[in-house]
């Protein structure tokens, strides 16, 4: 195949490690408590699918199901709602412990809070959960979507009662928009996965957000029997989610930390092209970036995110279009024993990037730069189910790849 899966191994210079503490146990215990107090919340299923790791060479696989999170079919909606929460208790001088659900959507907050405008860029996942959490916070939302979005996840977006369209540019083109627009409004404030300089609190708070997932994930593993996985892949379009994994998992096994594998859309990898590089320094990735996995097509990392990653990540992934398609029937129909999952574009990209590399020779390099064999236990995360029932049909169903 033309369109090669491509790796860097972290080579580059460590850092003084100073956002590692981003993630630490107690802060991720905080966003976890927030998000219990959800009428909503449930912990999402991990999956252990034992004849897939006995036909891929490999001792365990667990598979991290998000199409079950909150009725929203994706996780994004972990890091919106905290990073609300968290803006929402510093203007009124309280802690985020003091603002469970039921007080946070009470007439009473609303009355001493007022109402704000939240402003975002997404894909669809993200902005949907900042929309959905708004909903229930009585607060505004303006969502602004790339080029090529789908009208099923805008109409998806303003189901929840937000303002959303979709716009002639890239998704980094988005964030600056809904960047400028908020500025311009009073109490307007952006609400984004990806930090710049400048702009570092509220990705901190989205990233804590998204280690409940991770939190749960860790405890689904020891019920299993699992003291800790050997190997845990994710998924990366700023990096976000990537740092809060990794980060979560850096703290909570600090003397023998898992290896963790980023996997990112290879027309919009910027990471693992800042890894390629091997000075540390950030890499871009501009123009369309048209991918199935939507969710990724971001060309910009996330500074608190890239920090993380650089100090505690084995290997860097860019893949292509046929590996997630891949992952996403593998899921769909897995082998007789095995219960299937639903997976995304995005959900399915580590888990079919796993499947290509414990199957292709061409691959075996790769295999052993990670250290995967017969007693690897991998943990992966699908992040979202079919968030485009249309476009997921078509791909497993139909055989395509768009």
């Amino acid at each position: 195949m033309s369109d090669m899966i491509k790796w860097a191994v972290n080579r580059m210079p460590k850092t003084d490690d100073s956002q590692l503490k981003v993630m630490a146990l107690d802060e991720v215990s905080k966003a976890r408590a927030f998000h219990q107090s959800f009428p909503q919340y449930s912990v999402t299923p991990l999956t252990k699918l034992e004849k897939m790791a006995e036909y891929l060479g490999l001792k365990e696989i667990y598979v991290k199901d998000e199409s079950y999170r909150f009725g929203l079919n994706a996780f994004k909606v972990l890091g919106g709602s905290f990073a609300m929460a968290r803006y929402i208790a510093k203007q009124t001088g309280k802690d985020v412990s003091e603002l469970p659900y039921n007080v946070l959507t009470s007439d009473a907050l609303r009355e001493e809070f007022g109402q704000a405008t939240f402003f975002t860029a997404t894909d669809g996942n993200h902005g949907r959960g900042v929309a959905w959490a708004a909903n229930r916070l009585k607060q505004k939302a303006v969502v602004y979507m790339p080029k090529g979005s789908t009208q099923t996840r805008l109409k998806n977006i303003q189901a929840e009662g937000a303002t959303a369209t979709i716009e002639e540019v890239n998704y980094d083109e988005c964030v600056r928009m809904a960047a400028a627009a908020a500025e311009k409004t009073p109490n307007g404030v952006v609400v984004q996965d990806t930090a710049w300089k400048g702009y570092e609190e509220i990705p901190a708070w989205i990233m804590q957000g998204y280690g409940t997932m991770a939190m749960e994930a860790g405890e689904q593993l020891a019920a299993y029997g699992c003291d800790r996985p050997t190997h845990v892949f994710v998924q990366a379009g700023v990096g976000s989610l990537a740092g809060a994994v990794q980060g979560y998992f850096a703290n909570r096994y600090p003397d023998n930390p898992p290896t963790v594998v980023v996997v990112e859309a290879d027309v919009a990898a910027c990471l693992y092209k800042g890894a390629a590089l091997g000075t540390g320094e950030e890499a871009i990735v501009d123009g369309d970036m048209q991918t199935i996995m939507a969710g990724l097509a971001c060309g910009e990392p996330n500074t608190i995110s890239w920090d993380i990653l650089k100090n505690h990540v084995s290997v860097f992934i860019a893949t292509p279009d046929w590996a997630a398609a891949k992952g996403m029937r593998m899921l769909a129909a897995p082998i007789k024993g095995d219960p299937a999952i639903c997976s995304g574009e995005s959900g399915a990209a580590p888990f079919g990037t796993l499947a290509a590399i414990m199957t292709m020779p061409e691959y075996k390099e790769l295999k052993e730069a990670i250290g995967l064999d017969e007693n690897s236990k991998v943990l992966c995360f699908s992040t979202e189910g079919d968030t485009d029932p249309e476009r997921y049909k078509n791909i497993v169903w139909e055989g395509r790849e768009r």
